[in-house]
C-alpha cells in the first residue's frame, strides 16, 4: 500500500552580528523517481527573500536564497508532500552463478561507467591498513555481501550522535567508532568501493514512526551497485534495506555532494544554527 508523506524541515541560524550578504543552497527537497510521486512544496524563510529553485550537478532540485537586506536572525521552513510506493527490496532474480557478477566488475568498461562512485573521496579515504576490514566472500552473492557488510558496519559503530559532527574524517571514526548516520554510511561506501562495488551516499528522510535510528534530522544511507541488477538502498545505521520508510532526496559521492545546506555569510563574531525535520505519514485510500 502507498504512503501520503507530509515532511517538515525547519534551520534558524542567529549571529552575534549583522550579517551583511548571505548566499544559502538548500537540497532538501524530496526526488521524484518510480517509487516517489511529487506532490507538493512550499519553502519560505523568515526575510521574505526570493528563493530560487535550480537543478545541481547530479540533477537534484536545490533552493537557493540571497538576501538583499542585513539581518541578525532568519530561519527557514520548507514542506513537502509526496506519495511513496510500497517498496519490496528483494523484488530481483537471485544469482545463479555468482562468478558472472565478480567477472563484471573487473571489466574495464565497468570501472569507466562507475568511476565517480568507485574512488576514494575527502570523507570515504580509509587508511590503506584497514580497507581490509571486510573483505567479499567470493563464494557469494555481492547482494549477499553487501547485506553482510551493512551488518558489519551496523555492529562496528556505536549510534552516539554527540561523538563526531559534519567534518569528521574516517580515520578519526575508525579510532573512536562511534556516530551517525553519515558516519556510517561514509564507512559502508568505503569498503564496498574496496571491494571493488560501486556505491553512493544518500541524503533523504526516515520514518519517524518505526524507532529507528536517525529519525530527528536528515538521514543518511548508502545505495550499491549490484551487477545485473542495479542500484540497491542499504542503511547500514539500522541494517536494513532501504524501502517504504526512507524517502530520498539526492546522492552524491560523499556527504559534501549532498549536503542539506551549504552557504557563505559574510559577517563578524559568532553564530548558532538549528534544524529540525518532522515525516508523518498516512495510508494512501
Amino acid at each position: 500500500m502507498s504512503l501520503e508523506y507530509a515532511i517538515t524541515y525547519k534551520a534558524e541560524n542567529t549571529y552575534q552580528e549583522w550579517v551583511h550578504d548571505a548566499y544559502w543552497q538548500f537540497t532538501v527537497v524530496p526526488e521524484e523517481n518510480e517509487s516517489q510521486q511529487f506532490i507538493a512544496v512550499d519553502f519560505e524563510n523568515s526575510l521574505n527573500a526570493k528563493n530560487e529553485f535550480s537543478i545541481n550537478g547530479y540533477g537534484f532540485k536545490t533552493i537557493r536564497v540571497h538576501p538583499k537586506d542585513k539581518f541578525k536572525e532568519i530561519s527557514f521552513e520548507a514542506n513537502f508532500k509526496l506519495i511513496k510506493k510500497e517498496i519490496n527490496p528483494f523484488d530481483f532474480e537471485p544469482d545463479t552463478d555468482v562468478s558472472k557478477s565478480y567477472k563484471k566488475i573487473k571489466e574495464l568498461d565497468f570501472k569507466i561507467d562507475y568511476e565517480a562512485f568507485l574512488k576514494k573521496t575527502h570523507y570515504t579515504l580509509i587508511p590503506e591498513e584497514k580497507t581490509k576490514l571486510f573483505e567479499f566472500d567470493k563464494e557469494k552473492s555481492v547482494f549477499d555481501n553487501l547485506l553482510a557488510l551493512n551488518k558489519y558496519t551496523y555492529n562496528f559503530i556505536q549510534f552516539n550522535a554527540e561523538a563526531t559532527d559534519v567534518h569528521t574524517t574516517l580515520s578519526e571514526l575508525l579510532k573512536i567508532r562511534q556516530g551517525v548516520c553519515q558516519d556510517f554510511t561514509h564507512l559502508f561506501c568505503a569498503l564496498a568501493r574496496a571491494n571493488s562495488i560501486p556505491a553512493r551516499y544518500v541524503s533523504g528522510y526516515l520514518h519517524q514512526g518505526n524507532g529507528y535510528f536517525g529519525d530527528s534530522q536528515m538521514h543518511a544511507w548508502a545505495e550499491a551497485y549490484v551487477p545485473f541488477v542495479g542500484w540497491i538502498g542499504l542503511d547500514p545505521t539500522n541494517d536494513i534495506l532501504a524501502g517504504t520508510n526512507h524517502i530520498k532526496v539526492a546522492h552524491g559521492k560523499d556527504y559534501s555532494d549532498c549536503s542539506p545546506l551549504k552557504g557563505v555569510v559574510y559577517t563578524a563574531g559568532k553564530n548558532e544554527t538549528a534544524h529540525s525535520v518532522q515525516v508523518s505519514s498516512q495510508d494512501q485510500q
